[in-house]
């Protein structure tokens, strides 16, 4: 019997391959996320990259008088400020990319190389500058939080009872929750083991959980120990006197808030380099603008029986 594969009869596969354009991809990053704490909060530019937070020394000393029908002395009073406020330097997320300029004369078609090696580079950049406002030592939403101003859960798990006591500490305005999403996984489960499921809303064109109309805000940059994490719950605006993110202004090479991106030259090896930097810092403009429920167990789930009637 003649052996019909022996001689093809028409082009294959792989042959016409080597004439047609395959399309292609940016390069993807998996660890870019949508960063929704810096969309949510305020960006106050500061001059010389420094912040003065300038408070009352003694709110109690400032008295007045609800006059009656008589001439009675009014009081007397001033509002006197702290002589030592407290100065935010601006930080900064900085490094250098290099790109040899044969790849880039070379292999920028149909995608551009130094265009996607700064692209890359500055998401890189931006996922460490919110994991700095909510985790820097110095500066971070969790070194801020006033003593008054931290909750313990009352059994681990985090229960719609623990974050109407945080509520109850940030009461004045509070705009949103900050939790990582294991622990917003978490309350829901609460939340549905008491029959009252969370709302949702939408914000930046995504669906958030809600409690007491407050969005549930996942950021991953909040971290989880030994199973356990902390949900923040966050007053923002300057006019608020909340929290407040702080970057500087017009800077050379401004790519955008507080992002600079430099040509550094080319060196002898014909390598071109790129200084990419980051300014920014973070203010808490009074004490209770900021709560935190710590301890929070993302560990528990419910057993459920299944019975079926």
């Amino acid at each position: 019997m003649a052996d019909d594969t022996a001689t093809p009869i028409a082009l294959g596969d792989v042959a016409a391959r080597q004439l047609a354009n395959a399309t292609k991809t940016v390069p993807q990053l998996a660890r870019i996320t949508p960063r929704w704490l810096v969309h949510c909060l305020q960006w106050v530019p500061v001059e010389a990259g420094i912040f003065r937070l300038n408070r009352v020394k003694d709110e109690s000393s400032v008295t007045v008088d609800c006059s009656s029908r008589d001439e009675r002395d009014l009081p007397q009073t001033f509002v006197d400020y702290v002589e030592n406020p407290r100065e935010y330097m601006l930080s900064a997320v900085n490094t250098v990319v290099d790109i040899h300029t044969r790849v880039s004369d070379l292999y920028s078609a149909p995608h551009d190389q130094i265009g996607e090696q700064l692209r890359l580079t500055i998401e890189v950049i931006k996922e460490r500058q919110e994991s700095e406002l909510i985790n820097n030592p110095e500066y971070g939403l969790l070194s801020n939080v006033a003593p008054a101003m931290r909750v313990a859960t009352r059994g681990g798990p985090p229960t719609p009872d623990d974050l109407d006591e945080l509520i109850a500490r940030v009461w004045k305005e509070p705009a949103f929750f900050l939790a990582h999403p294991t622990a917003i996984a978490a309350f829901g489960r609460e939340c549905t083991r008491r029959g009252v499921p969370p709302p949702t809303i939408t914000m930046f064109g995504s669906s958030f959980l809600t409690w007491r109309g407050l969005p549930l805000v996942p950021s991953d940059k909040v971290r989880i120990e030994n199973g356990k994490t902390n949900i923040l719950l966050l007053r923002t605006g300057q006019t608020r006197q909340g929290v407040v993110g702080l970057y500087q202004p017009n800077l050379p090479g401004q790519q955008g808030i507080g992002l600079s991106v430099r040509f550094m030259g080319i060196n002898h090896k014909a390598i071109a380099s790129y200084l990419v930097s980051l300014y920014c810092s973070l203010a808490v403009l009074t004490e209770d603008a900021l709560g935190v429920l710590e301890g929070v167990d993302v560990t528990k789930y419910h057993a459920y029986g299944n019975v079926y009637e």
